[in-house]
Protein backbone atom coordinates (compact mmCIF):
# COMPACT_ATOMS: atom_id res chain seq x y z
CA UNK A 1 0.00 0.00 0.00
CA UNK A 2 1.62 3.22 -1.18
CA UNK A 3 0.31 6.06 1.00
CA UNK A 4 1.09 9.71 0.63
CA UNK A 5 4.22 10.69 2.59
CA UNK A 6 2.46 13.77 3.91
CA UNK A 7 -0.61 11.95 5.18
CA UNK A 8 1.50 9.18 6.66
CA UNK A 9 3.63 11.68 8.56
CA UNK A 10 0.50 13.52 9.69
CA UNK A 11 -1.01 10.32 11.02
CA UNK A 12 2.11 9.42 13.00
CA UNK A 13 2.49 12.99 14.29
CA UNK A 14 -1.11 13.04 15.47
CA UNK A 15 -0.79 9.73 17.30
CA UNK A 16 2.47 10.82 18.95
CA UNK A 17 0.90 14.15 19.95
CA UNK A 18 -2.08 12.40 21.52
CA UNK A 19 0.15 10.00 23.44
CA UNK A 20 2.49 12.80 24.52
CA UNK A 21 -0.41 14.95 25.69
CA UNK A 22 -1.85 12.05 27.66
CA UNK A 23 1.52 11.37 29.28
CA UNK A 24 2.03 15.05 30.10
CA UNK A 25 -1.46 15.28 31.59
CA UNK A 26 -0.87 12.25 33.78
CA UNK A 27 2.47 13.70 34.87
CA UNK A 28 0.79 17.00 35.72
CA UNK A 29 -1.91 15.17 37.67
CA UNK A 30 0.47 12.86 39.55
CA UNK A 31 3.07 15.46 40.52
CA UNK A 32 2.96 18.91 41.98
CA UNK A 33 3.95 20.60 38.74
CA UNK A 34 2.30 23.94 38.18
CA UNK A 35 0.24 24.69 35.12
CA UNK A 36 2.57 27.57 34.28
CA UNK A 37 4.98 25.04 32.77
CA UNK A 38 2.23 23.64 30.55
CA UNK A 39 3.11 25.84 27.54
CA UNK A 40 6.69 24.62 27.38
CA UNK A 41 5.52 21.02 27.78
CA UNK A 42 2.99 21.49 24.99
CA UNK A 43 5.59 23.00 22.68
CA UNK A 44 7.96 20.13 23.44
CA UNK A 45 5.28 17.53 22.63
CA UNK A 46 4.38 19.28 19.35
CA UNK A 47 8.03 19.67 18.39
CA UNK A 48 8.93 16.03 19.04
CA UNK A 49 5.87 14.70 17.25
CA UNK A 50 6.59 16.86 14.18
CA UNK A 51 10.26 15.90 14.21
CA UNK A 52 9.34 12.21 14.16
CA UNK A 53 6.58 12.80 11.60
CA UNK A 54 9.03 14.76 9.44
CA UNK A 55 11.56 11.94 9.56
CA UNK A 56 8.92 9.43 8.49
CA UNK A 57 7.69 11.77 5.74
CA UNK A 58 11.24 12.31 4.52
CA UNK A 59 11.93 8.59 4.41
CA UNK A 60 8.87 8.04 2.17
CA UNK A 61 9.59 10.83 -0.32
CA UNK A 62 12.28 10.74 -2.98
CA UNK A 63 13.72 14.21 -2.46
CA UNK A 64 13.02 17.64 -0.96
CA UNK A 65 12.59 16.39 2.59
CA UNK A 66 12.70 19.94 3.93
CA UNK A 67 9.78 20.85 1.68
CA UNK A 68 7.64 17.84 2.58
CA UNK A 69 8.47 18.17 6.29
CA UNK A 70 7.68 21.89 6.20
CA UNK A 71 4.38 21.18 4.48
CA UNK A 72 3.65 18.64 7.21
CA UNK A 73 4.29 21.32 9.83
CA UNK A 74 2.00 23.81 8.10
CA UNK A 75 -0.78 21.24 7.63
CA UNK A 76 -0.46 20.16 11.28
CA UNK A 77 -0.64 23.77 12.46
CA UNK A 78 -3.71 24.37 10.31
CA UNK A 79 -5.42 21.36 11.86
CA UNK A 80 -4.49 22.49 15.39
CA UNK A 81 -5.87 25.95 14.60
CA UNK A 82 -9.06 24.49 13.13
CA UNK A 83 -9.66 22.32 16.20
CA UNK A 84 -9.05 25.29 18.49
CA UNK A 85 -11.34 27.50 16.44
CA UNK A 86 -14.19 25.01 16.22
CA UNK A 87 -13.97 23.71 19.79
CA UNK A 88 -13.00 26.83 21.73
CA UNK A 89 -13.76 29.70 19.31
CA UNK A 90 -10.14 30.82 19.58
CA UNK A 91 -8.40 32.78 16.88
CA UNK A 92 -4.76 33.10 15.98
CA UNK A 93 -2.82 33.58 19.22
CA UNK A 94 0.84 33.96 20.11
CA UNK A 95 0.86 30.36 21.33
CA UNK A 96 -0.48 29.13 18.00
CA UNK A 97 2.18 31.13 16.17
CA UNK A 98 4.85 29.52 18.39
CA UNK A 99 3.43 26.07 17.65
CA UNK A 100 3.43 26.93 13.95
CA UNK A 101 7.04 28.07 14.00
CA UNK A 102 8.18 25.02 15.92
CA UNK A 103 6.12 22.74 13.67
CA UNK A 104 7.59 24.25 10.51
CA UNK A 105 11.19 24.01 11.71
CA UNK A 106 10.86 20.57 13.34
CA UNK A 107 9.01 19.12 10.35
CA UNK A 108 11.51 20.52 7.84
CA UNK A 109 14.50 19.32 9.88
CA UNK A 110 12.90 15.90 10.32
CA UNK A 111 12.27 15.74 6.56
CA UNK A 112 15.93 16.46 5.85
CA UNK A 113 17.01 13.77 8.28
CA UNK A 114 14.48 11.30 6.85
CA UNK A 115 15.59 11.79 3.22
CA UNK A 116 19.22 11.31 4.22
CA UNK A 117 18.41 8.18 6.23
CA UNK A 118 16.97 6.61 3.10
CA UNK A 119 20.29 6.69 1.21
Amino acid sequence: MNRSPLLSGLMYSTVITLLGTLLASLLLLATGLSESSWLSTTLLVHGLSLLIGGVLTGKRCESKGWYHGGMLGMLYTGIVWMIGFLAYDSGVTNELLMVGGIALVAGAFGGVVGVNMKK
